[in-house]
């Protein structure tokens, strides 16, 4: 599909009077309003076009041709201009981008994205805000941290007052779970704790982030200890006593239990209340990664899977999985403000210390951050909030879940499908082994069937490893999916994983290999390329 970006006029100005030359066309101010104006609408119009032309969730280019697309760019080459450059990256970028929109797409926890979001995104993006200092945010400062009281309320923590809950946003679940175990790293080790001793719990079935932190902050190759599950993979509180008791026995420290509100595979949630239990009894700081789960803060039907989670030292969300936000848009929630007091680093150009003493000090958020330079991304939730509603936004998280539900019924009545384990979400685990299919092959078939519909562009779908067996995942974050969306999805995988078993049939004879055992993942000329 070639670009649709229309001609981009360009303002008539003098060139500079003394110094070195520069395009005063290419930065964005007073004199280039219209320019900006009439740039973001071309950019804007393509897009639509294509979003209106999508038929699939990928163009099907392999790898090797997209790698010689960006390779032909020369990018010490002459200038283009604006309109030529976004031409050229509309053509490259666009036209081979992954289309979460799409309803084929099924694969990971990417999310379509709310529209007044993207509008937001505009505005930010243009005005270019920085929120780590209040003398370069002004109000964007204050609405972010309205943002994040009202994410903490959600939660169930106490706001306002010298104690009350607090928090900042973040890049993403990976740096706003990094920062909660760098909090509690802190906390143990003030109070005497040696790094070596350092232990943190969890389940198998934990986001990676958890132990790529615990590698970061410097504890032992040991220190994450993983917590026994129950049958649908929820951590077994039971469990989570005994290692308690075991790591005190062996004169190690529990820094942290991470328990998950919405594993990544099963989209399953711990069962936070008894996990808190727990960590009250013995004074440990209780973390809840509720990156993919957090969208049931706002749902009016399943609020209650979340019971437990206000009981939290600190809690992930990611508001650019299940509030449907563009990336990057998540938080680190904790319960009590002065537990971000360790964040804190004070420099003369920019937070110095002595302005804390002042009777109105400046509110930096840099105080609380990992980050300095961070973009005003609480816009996007802000904006949602208000055009959509809490409640618009937990409909559509309701109606993910719904999906899956119904998408776990058709395949538990359908002989060439096998489901794999249970979920709270909206994740769907299942394999293709009708009778007669022995495990072994179905494994193999598991890789092949996924890349059969990625090099086709047709439908995205994941794969993991559950119990040691290799299973195919569908994650729905699509509101505006239907149930016969996801049927035709299904269909692609039983068509692949026949052609597949056909074509290895046809290998043991003379015949000629049957290009159009899955017709309808065949890629004609011109689809989407």
């Amino acid at each position: 599909m070639p670009s649709r970006l229309p001609a981009v006029p360009q303002p008539v100005t003098s060139p500079p009077s003394s110094g070195a030359r520069h395009d005063t066309t290419a930065l964005l101010r007073g004199a280039t309003a219209s320019t900006y104006a009439d740039t973001v609408r071309a950019v804007a119009d393509d897009v639509a076009a294509r979003l209106v032309s999508v038929t699939q969730p990928f163009s099907g280019a392999s790898r090797p041709e997209l790698q010689g697309l960006v390779d032909a760019v020369d990018l010490d080459g002459p200038p283009s201009g604006t309109r030529e450059a976004l031409r050229e990256a509309a053509d490259l970028y666009a036209r081979h981008a992954i289309w979460f929109h799409e309803p084929t797409y099924t694969a990971h926890l990417n999310c379509p994205v709310a529209l007044p979001a993207v509008g937001a995104e505009t505005m930010l993006a243009a005005i270019n805000t920085s929120v780590d200092t209040y003398d370069q945010s002004t109000v964007a400062t204050l609405m972010e941290r309205r943002l994040v009281e009202w994410t903490a309320g959600r939660i169930g923590f106490a706001v306002g007052g010298g104690d009350g809950a607090d928090g900042v946003f973040t890049s993403g679940g990976t740096q706003s779970n990094f920062q909660a175990l760098f909090l509690a790293r802190e906390k143990a080790r003030r109070a005497g704790v040696a790094l070596e001793s350092m232990r943190i719990l969890a389940t198998a079935a934990s986001h990676f982030s958890i132990a790529k932190s615990a590698l970061l902050l410097g504890l032992p190759d040991d220190a994450v200890v993983a917590v026994g599950v129950d049958a649908k993979g929820r951590m077994c509180p039971d469990a989570l006593g005994d290692a308690l008791v075991d790591t005190e026995r062996t004169g190690d420290t529990v820094i942290a239990v991470v328990a998950t509100a919405g594993t990544t595979d099963r989209g399953c949630i711990d069962p936070l209340g008894p996990v808190a239990d727990l960590c009250d009894a013995v004074g440990t700081w209780l973390h809840v990664d509720a990156a993919y789960g957090c969208g049931l803060l706002v749902s009016t039907t399943r609020r209650h899977l979340l019971d437990g989670i206000e009981r939290a030292r600190s809690v992930t969300i990611d508001f650019h999985k299940s509030f449907f936000q563009p990336v990057s848009s998540s938080a680190l929630i904790v319960r009590e403000r002065r537990d971000l007091a360790p964040v804190a680093w004070h420099a003369d150009y920019l937070n110095p210390r002595e302005e804390s003493g002042e009777p109105t000090p400046d509110i930096n958020q840099v105080d609380k951050s990992l980050q300095t330079t961070r973009r005003f991304d609480a816009l996007k939730l802000w904006v949602t909030l208000r055009a959509l509603g809490p409640d618009g936004v937990g409909a559509m998280v309701d109606a993910v879940c719904d999906l899956a539900a119904a998408v776990r019924h058709d395949l538990a009545t359908d002989p060439d499908f096998r489901v794999v384990g249970t979920t709270d979400l909206s994740t769907v685990l299942f394999r293709y082994q009708p009778d007669g299919l022995d495990a072994e092959r179905a494994d193999a078939l598991v890789p092949q069937v996924r890349r059969v519909l990625f090099d086709s562009g047709r439908a995205l779908v994941a794969k993991t490893v559950i119990d040691g067996r290799p299973c195919l995942k569908l994650t729905l974050l699509n509101p505006d999916a239907t149930l016969a969306d996801i049927r035709g999805v299904l269909e692609l995988v039983r068509s692949a994983a026949h052609g597949l078993l056909a074509g290895e049939a046809l290998a043991g004879t003379d015949e000629p290999p049957c290009r159009d055992v899955h017709p309808r993942l065949a890629r004609t000329e011109g689809d989407a390329r």
